[in-house]
């Protein structure tokens, strides 16, 4: 599948940027002298559009392809985004979600000379899990490809960006600390989730993550009584579901543990403080 979308990129003429800098032939945005103004960035998803709203400020206007509420695995882009898309400077990808590949030939189409960031550049990732933006850690590497692009596109404000760069940096820093801590002393270590989102976020803290649903598809009686006795087992409550999934599948089980559902939102808006409602969350859910 790479190898078929890498050769699509190479004969529309697309330039991905891999976290390298490229060349200044290579960037059709700089080479045109009358660019003035804002960059206008498209990403995928809520939480990068803090991310580079945090490092760009006023100098970028960012619009979300993904709006808040929707499933971003089977999200259909509408020929009013691929409009505004058209005029765009940059699109920024998360880099693993299946549903960018299948969007980026029709979104190279629409604008040729756009540049594409693939920000999950440098980051080993489990290609199942494309949630990499839920690992504070992660999201440096991210944020850092980020900076960079911005700073190809307008490298006279390259103090400006790697200002805001070096802040957000010291913010996550401050996050995972405080993350760690809020967690650290947890009586339960695992928690039952529908959606397998939060896998890099418990690895980070030494959680484990039970998933519901796997790769997509809802597990079989015999998968699920498992998962029933597991969660008896371990003397787990809650059940963690998340706003762009329904949460039938979730209650259900809820009610087999006799337990309850609790949602947490694995695309945060304002990054830094929804990922402090979520440590919040999970750790008074396992310290129960």
């Amino acid at each position: 599948m790479r190898k078929k979308l890498l050769l699509i990129l190479l004969l529309l003429g697309i330039f991905i940027l891999p976290g390298c800098k490229p060349t200044p032939q290579s960037n059709p945005v700089l080479d045109a002298e009358e660019h003035t103004g804002k960059i206008k960035a498209f990403v995928s998803i809520l939480p990068q559009a803090y991310f580079v709203e945090r490092i760009g400020e006023d100098k970028v206007d960012v619009s979300v392809m993904i709006p808040p509420g929707a499933n971003p695995e089977n999200y259909e882009i509408s020929p009013a985004q691929l409009k505004e898309l058209s005029t765009a400077d940059v699109y920024i990808m998360s880099g693993k979600l299946p549903s960018e590949e299948t969007w980026l030939p029709r979104l190279i189409a629409a604008n040729k000379k756009m540049l594409v960031l693939d920000s999950s550049q440098s980051i080993d990732f489990d290609e199942h899990n494309p949630h990499i933006w839920l690992s504070p850690r992660l999201v440096k590497k991210q944020a850092a490809n980020i900076a960079e692009t911005l700073i190809q596109l307008d490298p006279d404000n390259k103090a400006f960006y790697s200002h805001n760069l070096e802040q957000l940096l010291l913010a996550l820093d401050e996050l995972d600390k405080e993350i760690r801590e809020n967690l650290s002393g947890v009586k339960q270590k695992s928690f039952i989730v529908y959606h397998p989102a939060w896998g890099y976020f418990a690895r980070d803290y030494g959680l484990e993550e039970i998933a519901i649903e796997e790769h997509g598809k809802e597990p079989g009686a015999r998968e699920l009584a498992r998962l029933v006795e597991e969660a008896r087992a371990k003397k787990i409550n809650e059940v963690f579901a998340s706003p762009q999934h329904s949460s039938r599948s979730a209650e259900v089980f809820a009610q087999e543990i006799g337990g309850k559902v609790v949602f947490l939102d694995p695309l945060p808006r304002n990054y830094i403080s929804d990922m402090q409602v979520v440590a919040k969350t999970l750790a008074d859910a396992l310290s129960d």
